[in-house]
């Protein structure tokens, strides 16, 4: 694929889609798709005011190559700031680094997000490679950097915003580090905290987030003009998919007024419902700390005749965590989650496996994401249309819900008494620290955040994607929540091991396969575009 800039591909990205130095680029390469930022007046940088609000967007920028290679790129400071300065990565007279062989990132470099292909598929699409550029956009004294964090709480919070204090201060020689308290609203309401390696020696010890955190308080016009106006310059963003969304359009603000602002996010959810990347932070810490509330329902259930546990766990949307929690305890009968529905009475259903286990075992323990059955919950609840600060749409208590209909079916058989132990553990799991594994992965996070910003690299969010850290678009992570494929060989080993049933009727995978996209050139379902199966397997297989 030929270059789209004539400029050094060490000073400026090779895969730009807009050259500032020449607006109208030329189009005599038709692999090339060229795609062209509307131009930015700085005559009046504080017009249109208002929250959530302006008058353009970037587009998308989109480079394909030969053999159907696309590569989906991030926005880049230069392409609304032109003749931009660049300058030595200090990360050369690094001592830490004098032993890497290679510790500059090639410019050129892509990490694809398929990699199970068939010989003749496409190269498909592509994001671009994180990691340290051998120049950056910014000098060591100028950068003024602020980190904020969002939405609920998390494992591993206070390790992303150590990780990004000490990467910055040891990898970069930045000193001027503010934390952002209370959330976005922290912008223009709250006080601020000058971050040091020394003051956040010990925070990735905690729980929670030592700056606090608030859902909503985003006004757009606000919170930039309070960048501006403490002359901040990276803006490292911690938070789910709202929050992100949030991001978004900070950065599209920041565009928009011309400023020379990278803004960078770091992905956060509990539920792991971020879709592109492999996993979110906190998610391993989530699913182990999710055993020991399993364990004790098990000893409680097994302690007594016809003991059942119930357990409730995080999943307003996707089941990962019970998933996962169930699969990793082999303690599990039965798995409940928001993408697979379930009845309750009648044959096949719910307490129809439940008298069937009961007989079987003498006790049973049940995992029941909080957004499982929801559907179940409204047709006997009057439940209102309620929402949190986020906007997430307040759910019913789905734990106790079930317990008692648990309870009140067994009560009207006079041969069957059961003992119901029900356990909600879902604050201790989001409020611990993160176990070692995390603390690691936040590392990563980062300080590959940091590289993309120091290389100049804005309006993107970092994640693995098969394995290596990549940049990725905001808009590819907030279209849409990454969900349980329960027609995928994951949630059929589930099933497995548990033995329960599908609970879905004929109608229920008809349905769902409607939905699933043409396969494509993936061989395994783990691997999927848009969270959707891309190659079937009859059961047979499974």
């Amino acid at each position: 694929m030929e270059s789209i800039s004539n400029c050094s591909s060490i000073s400026t990205p090779k895969f730009r889609c807009f050259d500032p130095s020449n607006s109208n680029p030329t189009s005599s390469n038709p692999t090339n798709h060229f795609v062209n930022f509307s131009s930015v007046s700085n005559s009046n940088p504080r017009s249109s005011r208002g929250a959530m609000g302006f008058s353009s967007k970037s587009q998308p920028k989109i480079v394909t190559g030969d053999a159907g290679y696309v590569l989906e790129d991030v926005p880049h400071l230069s392409d609304y700031i032109p003749d931009l300065p660049t300058h030595s990565n200090p990360l050369q007279d690094n001592p830490a680094y004098s032993v890497v062989k290679q510790y500059f990132v090639n410019d050129d470099d892509t990490v694809a997000q398929k990699i199970v292909v068939h010989k003749s598929s496409p190269r498909g699409t592509h994001f671009r490679r994180a990691g340290p550029r051998q120049r950056v956009y910014f000098e060591s004294d100028e950068v003024h950097a602020c980190i904020v964090t969002c939405g609920g709480l998390c494992p591993g919070l206070n390790t992303v915003i150590r990780e990004i204090v000490c990467g910055l201060y040891h990898m970069y020689g930045v000193n001027k580090i503010l934390g952002i308290e209370g959330g976005y609203k922290g912008f223009y309401s709250r006080n601020t905290i000058p971050l040091t390696p020394r003051v956040v020696n010990d925070i990735h010890k905690r729980g929670g987030t030592i700056l606090g955190t608030s859902r909503g308080g985003h006004d757009t016009s606000k919170i930039v003009d309070s960048i501006q106006d403490r002359g901040i310059n990276q803006v490292y963003i911690i938070g789910g998919d709202g929050t992100q969304k949030g991001a978004s359009v900070i950065f599209e603000e920041i565009r928009r007024r011309g400023l020379k602002v990278a803004v960078a996010g770091i992905p956060k959810t509990i539920d792991n419902d971020i879709p592109v990347i492999d996993k979110s932070f906190g998610f391993d810490t989530a699913v182990e700390e999710a055993q020991r509330a399993i364990n004790a329902a098990h000893v409680e259930a097994g302690s007594v005749e016809n003991g059942i546990g119930v357990v409730k766990l995080m999943g307003r949307h996707s089941g990962f965590i019970a998933m996962y929690a169930t699969l990793a305890s082999r303690d599990v009968d039965c798995c409940l989650i928001p993408e697979s529905p379930f009845y309750l009475e009648g044959k096949g259903g719910l307490f129809e496996f439940m008298e069937k286990r009961l007989k079987e075992n003498g006790h049973m323990v049940i995992v029941i994401a909080e957004g499982a059955g929801q559907d179940l919950l409204s047709e006997s609840i009057c439940s209102m249309d309620q929402q949190d600060a986020s906007g997430n749409k307040l759910l019913q208590d789905v734990g106790l819900w079930i317990s008692q209909r648990i309870k009140d079916y067994f009560a009207g058989r006079n041969k069957m008494s059961i003992t119901l132990k029900y356990i909600d553990p879902t604050y201790m799991i989001r409020a611990i620290p993160s176990i070692a594994t995390d603390n690691v992965y936040c590392t990563l996070l980062a300080q590959s955040a940091i590289h993309g910003a120091m290389a100049g690299y804005t309006g993107f969010i970092v994640g693995p994607v098969n394995g290596r850290h990549a940049y990725i678009p905001f808009h590819r992570v907030t279209e849409k929540q990454n969900k349980v494929v329960i027609t995928d060989r994951m949630w059929a080993r589930l099933l497995s091991s548990t033995n329960q049933p599908s609970f879905l009727s004929p109608k229920d995978i008809i349905e769902d396969n409607r939905e699933e996209e043409p396969p494509t050139q993936l061989l395994d379902g783990e691997n999927c575009v848009n969270n959707k199966p891309v190659c079937k397997e009859s059961s047979s297989t499974r």
